[in-house]
């Protein structure tokens, strides 16, 4: 849920989920829909999706037990690098380099004298991480530079004179040089695709029970566009159509 949506949006509904779904098994044994349905307005809904898939693919292969090995955790659907590491690190105790967006912006900054780290995760971020951690606490490790990129090391306005590395941050001490690389773009929503998806995905979310197309025509205008992202929803998943043409959350 945290991946590319703030803790703030999250809270809420993270506490309506473990509440209703608080193991692997509580999950797989409703419908993918549910889970979509549960998603709100999260954003990225595809999530919700893997999230279920991995849920029964928990429940099936490790009976109901999340794994706590790397490379099995990898194996899972949905599970990426990142998301293996943390829970590797942070349920386990694991000693995995974890590289979410503001552990790489300490790095970059402390490290390498850049403002910035690269748009996608580089072999060189990953060997630079692997090489910091520490042989004990890496857990802790990992917290704390993820805590440090959120807090104080933030992407705008990083706050120098608070920061305890500040001494030695390479960015700082090279006289805070300006960002080198391409433009950082701001991503758009109002009037996308995404936002179109979302409007139709909230009709669907809402209603218990098959809903008309009449229903999902009056919520964006653009005929076209609608069309397109309601296929969209249905190829990803997302979306079910029904014989008698009506739409529903998969079942």
């Amino acid at each position: 849920m945290l991946q590319q949506t703030p803790v703030a949006r999250v809270l809420p509904v993270w506490h309506e989920w473990m509440t209703r779904w608080p193991t692997p098994k509580a999950l797989a044994a409703e419908p993918s829909g549910e889970a979509v349905r549960a998603w709100g307005r999260l954003g990225y809904p595809r999530r919700a999706l893997r999230l279920h898939a991995c849920a029964t693919a928990i429940t099936e292969r490790h009976d109901g037990e999340v794994p706590s090995d790397h490379a099995t955790l990898l194996a899972l659907p949905g599970i990426g690098e990142y998301t293996a590491a943390a829970v590797a690190s942070f349920a386990y105790g694991g000693r995995h380099a974890i590289l979410d967006t503001n552990v790489r912006r300490v790095f970059a900054r402390a490290v390498r004298a850049e403002e910035y780290p690269p748009t996608a995760t580089s072999a060189a971020e990953r060997r630079l991480a692997e090489a910091l951690l520490p042989e004990l606490g890496a857990a802790l490790w990992g917290v704390a530079v993820m805590e440090l990129g959120a807090l104080v090391c933030t992407a705008r306005a990083p706050r120098c004179e608070s920061c305890p590395i500040a001494g030695v941050c390479a960015w700082r001490l090279a006289g805070k040089p300006a960002h080198a690389g391409p433009a950082r773009k701001g991503q758009t929503y109002a009037g996308t695709d995404r936002q179109c998806r979302g409007r139709l995905l909230a009709v669907l979310r809402a209603a218990h029970g098959p809903v008309p197309k009449a229903a999902l025509d009056v919520v964006w205008d653009d005929a076209v566009q609608r069309e397109r992202a309601l296929d969209g929803l249905v190829a990803d998943g997302l979306a079910e159509v029904l014989e008698d043409g009506t739409y529903s959350l998969p079942a």
